[in-house]
C-alpha cells in the first residue's frame, strides 16, 4: 500500500514512458507535473514548495489567466475612471488572452511575457502599446501576489522596450500671441478657453469642469477641483481630479480676471438666446444651452483656427505644453510651474520639460571662476 503523502509534502519519480512526474500534496488535494527531464520536475517541485511557503492555496493553482484576469478587472472597475478600465479591458482582450489566455496563473514565467513584448515589436506595434501591455500585466500580477495566487510578480523579470520619446510640440511667445490675436478678431466662441489654457497649463478636462464658484475675484485665484471625464454608457461627468496635487488654486493676472469678465458677459447673452433651453450648471464653458460641452465640437473649432492663423497643426493639449515653455523659458521656478500645472512632484516636471530650461552652462562657469579666484593682495614692506 503506498504511503499517503502529509500536506505539503513533494516527491518525483520516473514513469514507465520515461518522462518524470512532481507531486505535491497540498490542502489534502494532489498537484501534478510531467516533464522529459528530471531537472524540470525538481524544478517545478521546488518552485511549488516555495509558493505554498508564501501563501499558494489549491484554488489559485486551478485557475487559467483568462479567468483571472476577467475577475481582476470586475474587481478593479470601481477605483478606475471609465476610460482607464475600458483602455485595460481592451489591452487585456486584444493582446494578452489570444497569446497567453490558455496559460495557468501560475505557469506564466517571465519567459511567456518577454516572448509577448519582443513578438509585439517584431510585429510592427508601437512601443507606448506595449508599454501599455506591461503597465496590464504588472498591476495585474501584484494583485495576483497579494491574493496569494502567485509568491512573485514574474513580469518584474521582464525587460518591455521604453517608448521613444516623440518631440514635444508647442507654441512659442510670437506664435501664442499669434493664436489668441486671430481667435479674437474671428469672435471665436472659445477664445477665452485658449487664453486660459496657455495662461495657467491647466489640462483640457480641468478647463471644461471649471464652475464659476470657483474663482475669486479678490484674491485673483482659481481653485481647481474637478474635471469632465467621458462617463460609461455615453455622456459626460464632472469628476475630482487623479491625484492630489491636480487640486490646486492658480493665480491669475489682472487681464486674464478682465477676459473671464468679458467671457461672462457673453456667455450672460447666450444664457438669453437659449431662454428655456438654458440648464445653468453654473460651468464656466459649456455648450450653448449650459450643459457639459462635447469636447469633440471644440476639437473642430481649434483646428480650424490654427489653420486660419498660419500655425502648426498641434493638439489642444499642446497647449499646456505652450504654457510650461513659456514660464521655464521666462525664468519662472520650477516648482512654481509644477505646482501651476498640478504635478505630483516638480521631478515630473523635470521629465516632461526639463530639456526646455535655457542652459546657462556659460554663467555658471564664469560664477564659479569668480567665486574660486582669490584676490590678490600687494602686501607693502
Amino acid at each position: 500500500m503506498a504511503k499517503k503523502r502529509g500536506n505539503n509534502e513533494g516527491s518525483i519519480y520516473r514513469r514507465d514512458n520515461g518522462t518524470w512526474r512532481a507531486q505535491v500534496t497540498l490542502q489534502g488535494k494532489r498537484l501534478n507535473f510531467t516533464s522529459k527531464t528530471k531537472r524540470e520536475a525538481q524544478e517545478w517541485l521546488r518552485k511549488t514548495l516555495d509558493e505554498i511557503d508564501n501563501g499558494l492555496n489549491f484554488a489559485s493553482t486551478k485557475i487559467s489567466l483568462e479567468k483571472f484576469m476577467k475577475e481582476w478587472l470586475i474587481s478593479i472597475e470601481p477605483a478606475l475612471r471609465y476610460n482607464t478600465i475600458k483602455q485595460y479591458t481592451q489591452i487585456t482582450h486584444q493582446y494578452i488572452l489570444p497569446t497567453l489566455g490558455n496559460y495557468q496563473l501560475r505557469d506564466i514565467r517571465p519567459e511567456h511575457i518577454q516572448r509577448l513584448y519582443n513578438t509585439m515589436v517584431k510585429n510592427g506595434y508601437g512601443l507606448r502599446t506595449v508599454q501599455l501591455v506591461h503597465s496590464v500585466f504588472h498591476r495585474a500580477f501584484v494583485h495576483a501576489v497579494k491574493l496569494g495566487s502567485l509568491a512573485r510578480n514574474p513580469d518584474d523579470a521582464t525587460t518591455p522596450p521604453k517608448p521613444q520619446h516623440k518631440e514635444m510640440r508647442f507654441l512659442d511667445e510670437n506664435q501664442a500671441q499669434q493664436f489668441l490675436i486671430v481667435a479674437k478678431t474671428q469672435n471665436d466662441r472659445f477664445y477665452t478657453l485658449y487664453y486660459l489654457a496657455i495662461a495657467t497649463g491647466m489640462r483640457q478636462g480641468e478647463l471644461l469642469g471649471l464652475k464659476w464658484a470657483d474663482l475669486d475675484r479678490e484674491k485673483g485665484e482659481l481653485q481647481v477641483q474637478r474635471q469632465l471625464t467621458k462617463k460609461k454608457g455615453g455622456g459626460f461627468e464632472l469628476t475630482t481630479p487623479k491625484t492630489r496635487a491636480g487640486i490646486r488654486r492658480i493665480n491669475l493676472g489682472q487681464n486674464t480676471l478682465k477676459v473671464l469678465q468679458e467671457h461672462r458677459q457673453a456667455q450672460f447673452l447666450e444664457m438669453q438666446a437659449a431662454g428655456i433651453y438654458w440648464q445653468d450648471q453654473d460651468l464656466m464653458f459649456p455648450s450653448k444651452i449650459g450643459t457639459p460641452m462635447d469636447r469633440s465640437n471644440m476639437r473642430w473649432f481649434f483646428k480650424g483656427l490654427l489653420k486660419s492663423a498660419g500655425l502648426p497643426n498641434i493638439r489642444f493639449h499642446d497647449l499646456r505644453h505652450t504654457a510650461a515653455s513659456l514660464m521655464l523659458n521666462n525664468g519662472i521656478p520650477l516648482i512654481i510651474v509644477s505646482r501651476r500645472l498640478g504635478h505630483a512632484q516638480p521631478s515630473i516636471t523635470l521629465d516632461v520639460y526639463g530639456h526646455l530650461i535655457p542652459g546657462k552652462q556659460q554663467e555658471a562657469a564664469l560664477l564659479m571662476d569668480e567665486l574660486l579666484t582669490p584676490i590678490q593682495i600687494k602686501i607693502e614692506n
